[in-house]
Order: structure tokens, then sequence, then C-alpha cells
């Protein structure tokens, strides 16, 4: 059996959906190659999030409870992780694919003679019997996709992209909490590398769309900044943010913030609504990984349509307001 570590980031103590994504890839990478993952947690102050994540199906939790960790450094996680790493000696290390997993994951690889492969989608076995897999990442701005096999003797390190493994897909404990833990490595000589300043949150009118459980997204079908009406009200009833393709963004018709793709955020709602969007590859890198997908389009042959879960051809215009008005409805 594989020894499946999953390092889990942490956003102010508590665990966000990108982590419970990367845990479910880790669960379903345990179950393909028999055992169970187990969760690393760093931080300090960790009980409450050691204890919710404990309620996962996991053959254990390990916190790495130490003021140095309080706020994420590269030093202080790669000096924790590392001789753990070395002792323990996992299989695989699955990380989220993030910009502080980009930050500090090479530098881990290095240190501990690991493969790194980063921002997987999936894998899939090899018929070879060695025991190796196959993992997939996009390419080219996700126009294509590459099949890497990891080299050396060393552990593979492997970072998920947001959206690839659905966070509610994560298998829940059947028998009692998972245990709780400290990470067996000596946290006494692990400092922090860098002065934590402080912290900015996006200001002002921006918004953080990796946090939305319901996107309605706009794109070039919509006609103009001055046609968004249903799309707004649409929004409202669902209590939804609204999303867009990037000519809706290049031509001003919504700020930057709102751009989903490979130049944009990349998103996994529960429910991504796409109205008047064809479609483009570097648009379904970045909303693929949605629960539910309802695309909308005047074109019966959109690209959208290979990924939505539900098509509807028509007119945005005459569509989005008999959904508004069935949305009111069905909350009476």
């Amino acid at each position: 059996m594989a020894k499946i570590w999953v390092v889990l980031q942490l956003r102010e103590g508590q665990v966000p959906r990108l982590s419970w994504e990367a845990l479910a890839a880790g669960q379903k990478l345990a179950s393909t190659l028999g055992g169970k993952a187990e969760a690393i947690l760093l931080g300090s102050g960790l009980g409450p999030a050691g204890e919710t994540v404990a309620k996962s199906d996991l053959g254990a939790v390990h916190v790495a409870d130490h003021e140095a960790l309080r706020g994420y450094t590269p030093g202080a996680y790669v000096g924790a992780l590392a001789p753990a790493i070395q002792s323990e000696k996992p299989d695989y290390v699955v990380f989220p694919h993030s910009y502080q997993s980009v930050d500090y994951v090479p530098r881990l690889a290095q240190a501990v003679g690991a493969a790194l492969i980063t921002d997987a989608t999936g894998f899939e076995t090899t018929d070879g019997g060695d025991g190796g897999l196959i993992w997939k990442r996009p390419v080219l701005g996700g126009k294509l996709q590459a099949r890497v096999r990891a080299k050396g003797d060393g552990p593979i390190f492997v970072s998920v992209q947001a959206g690839s493994y659905p966070a509610d897909s994560v298998v829940k404990a059947t028998s009692g909490d998972t245990g709780v833990k400290p990470l067996n490595v000596d946290l006494s000589a692990v400092k922090a590398d860098r002065e934590i300043l402080g912290y900015e949150e996006v200001g002002g009118d921006q918004v953080d769309l990796t946090k939305a459980d319901v996107i309605v997204a706009v794109g070039r079908g919509v006609g103009g900044a001055d046609k968004m009406g249903p799309v707004q009200d649409l929004a409202k009833a669902l209590g939804a943010d609204i999303a867009a393709s990037r000519p809706v963004i290049d031509n001003g018709w919504l700020p930057r913030d709102r751009q989903i793709g490979s130049s944009g955020q990349t998103v996994a709602p529960k429910l991504y609504i796409a109205a008047g969007i064809s479609g483009a590859i570097q648009h379904l890198v970045g909303m693929k990984g949605s629960t539910v997908i309802v695309a909308i389009n005047k074109d019966p042959g959109a690209p959208i349509f290979n990924v939505a879960h539900y098509g509807i051809v028509g007119d945005l215009h005459e569509i989005l307001p008999a959904l508004t008005e069935a949305v009111k409805a069905a909350k009476g």
C-alpha cells in the first residue's frame, strides 16, 4: 500500500475549498493505490481545524503546531516538512495548486529529492504492471493536456488544480473521527524566514470568485454593458456572484476581477450559469470543475455545451428573465 500525505493550506485558521479539493484528490489516489490518505496541517492553534479535518475518512491527521508556523513563510514550511518527509517517507505528497504552493513546494521538492508534478487535473493507472501513474496537466494555457510520469526513486509531489476534484466529494469518516496527532518532527529549530507585515483582503468592489457557491457568468453574447440587467436580476435572485469571459472584460463591460479563465480566476462553484459564452478553451479551464454547469447560447454548436450538464439553446435576454421568475416562484 502507498503512503499518501495531503498538505492542507489554511486561511485564517479555516480549511478553504481548495484544501478540501486536494483532500478529495488524495483520497482518490489512496483508493486507487490502497490504504488511506493522511492529512498534514501546519500553523499555530490548530485544534479546531484538526478536529474539522478529522471528520474525514483518513488514516490520520498530523498537525505541526508551532508559533513560527502561525503565518505562512516558505522557510518555516520547508523546515517543518522536509525532515518529516525524510523520516516518514510518504510515496506521494499532494498539495493544493495555489500561489502559496507555487512559492515553497519546488524548494521543498529539491530539499528531499522529490519529483514534482504541478497543476495536475487527474491521473490514470498504467498497464505496464509497474504500479506507476500517468498524470494529466494543462499546457499552453489549457489548449493541450500533457500526460506525464514521475521519474526517480524519491517521493512524488503533486499539486492539484483548483476545481479538478469537487470539495464535496471528500469521503467522511463512518466510525468515529480520525485521530489527530502531532507530526513526527522536531519543530524547535523552525524559524520564519520572512516578517509578515499583514494581510490585505480584496478591497473595494473587487470579489474573490473562488469563494462563490453560485456564479452567473456572461459572455460577449450579452451585447453590451447597458444590457446587463437580466444577468444582474438572476444573480440577485440566486444570491450569486457575477463573472465574465475575457471579451466582456476587454470591452470594459465588467471589471477585471470578474474574469474567469486561464488569464483570470479559476473557480469551482456548486452552480455555474454561462450565458452567452461560446466556450473558448481559455475560459473552460477556469470553470470546468464546477459541480453543475448550465449553458445558455443561441449557437447549438457552441463548445460550452460540451462541458455543460444542462444546455439551453436560445437568446439569453429571453431565457434569463424566465429563469429569474422561476427562481423567485420556487422561493415563494
